[in-house]
């Protein structure tokens, strides 16, 4: 696991603890009793609770942050499908009070000190409009999350998140500056051709990275292209 600076505002999580299992209670299917035993033992959700980020995704992008350098003191920050908040507080510790951060979310989140808060579907233009009104200026880095529920068919699975992702990219063209930066959740496979071919032809420099913090299981990957060509 990469090592994480102190301005990121935590550290990675320490070694395993006890293991708990989970007892089986009536009305709970397989499934959710799994779910629910790997959040009991997973050290990422522990860390993430001890150190006061609102969910373990906060280390995805403190480790993508270590690897490529994406935030810095001063920017201007767009955080799409922001809920429950975990990449918001992130960018707002390393940003600092001369950094701006827009969570944007469809659900509501609860506040991030510092933050600007707002609910919407980022592909309505009202939407866009309040996001660069509360940016107060092109925006210099551009970060999705986002996923869409999983139907356990890995093709439809990866279609839909490049779907989200290719929407994400088509919002974070019309709002970034030069130079800017833009990271997005994929699916293995990586992005797709299409995609790809924009983010080069966009972006200087195109790649992929999977966060140490990211479940070996789990079949998730984040593109990030930096250097926008406005």
């Amino acid at each position: 696991m990469a090592k994480l600076t102190s301005r990121s505002g935590g550290g990675g999580p320490g070694p395993r603890g006890t293991h708990a299992n989970v007892k089986t209670a009536r009305g709970r299917s397989n499934a959710s009793q799994r779910w629910l035993a790997r959040q009991l033992n997973d050290p990422y959700v522990k860390a993430a609770q001890a150190a006061g980020w609102r969910s373990r995704a906060a280390f995805k992008l403190l480790e993508l942050d270590e690897r490529f350098k994406l935030l810095k003191p001063g920017q201007r920050v767009v955080d799409l499908g922001a809920a429950p908040g975990g990449w918001t507080q992130v960018a707002m510790r390393t940003l600092g009070d001369g950094g701006e951060v827009v969570a944007l979310d469809l659900l509501p989140m609860d506040v991030v000190a510092g933050a600007k808060i707002l609910q919407g579907d980022f592909q309505d233009e009202a939407v866009e409009a309040a996001v660069l009104a509360a940016l107060g200026g092109p925006a210099d880095l551009v970060l999705s999350d986002m996923a869409p529920n999983t139907t356990g068919h890995s093709s439809t699975d990866h279609l839909r998140i490049i779907d989200l992702a290719e929407l994400a990219l088509d919002f974070a063209i019309k709002v970034l500056a030069p130079g800017g930066g833009f990271v997005a959740k994929v699916f293995q496979g990586g992005s797709e051709k299409d995609m790809l071919d924009r983010l080069r032809a966009h972006f200087t420099k195109v790649q992929h990275a999977k966060p140490p913090s990211s479940r070996k299981e789990s079949s998730e990957l984040y593109v990030v292209a930096t250097g926008f060509r406005a």
